[in-house]
């Protein structure tokens, strides 16, 4: 266990926080909150007061938080198990290096797609190298687009044929994503593809070089990014060549910058960013470890970012679904988290969670915009519903629980740069996350031992 100056034991710690969950005052709450160029931030935490975060604070000075961000950006080893650097955020920063610069090491791969006047770009990915590029695609899509983009997950031939034989014959680039090329998945894609690949129509983007030659890929073809890139943190990387054909990428680079800047900086403005990511990490470990609420909904209330959702639902459960640390004094690990376009949701699962009787927690995320003043409208009634005891009938059978913790995100810029900052954030709310829980985010052992048992059954 980490022994820092403060005198007071981790176990002194846990025992306040104890008995801070007997307290039932229903009328602490924290009045913080959070307001920047891109994003503004209101809690909705009832049960949740200045006394928790303090208590939750002095935990995190203990595991020497701070120590633990300056190795990450550092670039030191923090991926223990794997024992490598966790290097993603590499990209986001704004100088020349040749292994992380996105733009300089797809520029030449996007000038050859151009020129060869593709009409359809299919993307060949599953997990981090599918929900990545699939959100931003989804977030910059414009009329005006030169080409149709598609993404095939792989693991079933009836998605592949529909996606591919209505494109049959006409003039398409195939991307296999990939950073291990051992993914079942996208390599029965490539099998199936067969003969209608060649060097002049596809590219893969990896990080196993070696096996992308042995798979029939000349060098001129091959994308590569490091292995200190996690697969669910590659959006960041060319994993988004895709995204990058017809967008300024820079902009989305630009955007999580500003928030590593904000989390390991040392002004007003930062202090301020730093207590934002640690209250949400602070009331999750709360909610899910003191208040038995072990499930999150996740809610977008913007088209665009539909599948928002599901991109953290992986970044979250992939780096939080751990076992406990035998040391901690949590012993709840991540939140498993569902959800999607609101809108939608409202009309389907809203019922369990007005008058079902499930524990949850609840992000929203909206940008106030012309374009949907019902959604925005419909996101902070949402946050008021679930979370106060708004009384919208007399009637008994009307009545709603209004027992959920709401996390209300709006983004105060709907663009590229202000998406970035948004998934930079939900990156730091992940980690410091991981920290205060003594695990690793960065690895997915219980991920490897499906592929292998289903290999077996394979066989």
């Amino acid at each position: 266990m980490i022994q820092l100056k403060n005198s007071r034991s981790i176990q002194s710690i846990f025992s306040d926080l104890k008995r801070l969950s007997k307290n039932e005052d229903a009328k602490r709450k924290l009045s913080f909150k959070f307001k920047s160029e891109f994003l503004n931030y209101q809690p909705y935490l009832k049960d949740f007061s200045a006394q928790h975060y303090r208590t939750f604070d002095e935990l995190a000075l203990k595991l020497d938080l701070k120590g633990s961000l300056e190795d990450l950006f550092r670039g030191k080893v923090v991926n223990k198990t794997e024992n490598r650097p966790a290097l993603h955020h590499q990209y986001r920063i704004n100088r020349k290096l040749s292994e992380f610069n996105l733009i300089k090491n797809t520029e030449p791969f996007i000038q050859r797609i151009k020129k060869e006047g593709f009409k359809n770009i299919i993307t060949f990915g599953i997990g981090g190298s599918y929900e990545g590029p699939k959100l931003l695609q989804e977030f910059t899509n414009h009329k005006a687009s030169k080409f149709n983009y598609y993404f095939i997950s792989g693991p079933d031939r009836d998605e592949f044929n529909s996606i591919l034989k209505p494109l049959s014959g006409q003039k398409n680039l195939y991307i296999f994503s990939s950073k291990s090329l051992s993914t079942d998945e996208t390599l029965s894609c490539l099998k199936w593809l067969g003969k209608e690949r060649n060097s002049t129509n596809s590219l893969v983007i990896t990080a196993n070089l070696k096996k992308a030659k042995t798979l029939g890929f000349p060098e001129d073809c091959i994308v590569p990014f490091p292995d200190t890139v996690g697969g669910r943190y590659s959006i960041w990387s060319p994993i988004s060549l895709s995204a990058a054909l017809e967008n300024n990428l820079s902009l989305f680079l630009k955007g999580g910058f500003s928030a590593d800047k904000m989390m390991i900086g040392n002004a007003k403005e930062d202090r301020q960013y730093q207590k934002f990511i640690k209250t949400l990490v602070f009331s999750d470990l709360w909610f899910s470890n003191f208040r038995n609420k072990k499930n999150r909904v996740v809610l977008s209330y913007n088209w665009k970012l539909r599948s928002l959702a599901n991109y953290i639902q992986q970044l979250e459960m992939e780096s939080l679904g751990k076992q406990p640390h035998p040391r901690s004094i949590f012993k709840q690990t991540g939140q498993s988290v569902f959800g999607g376009f609101g809108s939608t949701a409202q009309h389907s699962y809203f019922q369990l969670l007005h008058q079902g009787t499930a524990e949850f927690c609840t992000d929203i995320i909206y940008s106030d915009s012309s374009n949907s003043p019902l959604s925005s409208a419909q996101a902070k009634g949402q946050a008021s519903l679930l979370s106060s005891n708004f009384k919208v009938s007399s009637n008994s059978l009307e009545q709603t629980n209004s027992n959920s913790p709401v996390n209300l995100f709006q983004l105060n810029k709907f663009s590229l740069e202000g998406l970035g900052f948004l998934l930079a954030t939900w990156e730091h709310r992940v980690f410091v996350t991981a920290c205060m829980l003594q695990i690793n985010p960065f690895d997915q052992y219980g991920v490897a031992a499906g592929k292998l048992i289903a290999k077996k059954f394979l066989s």
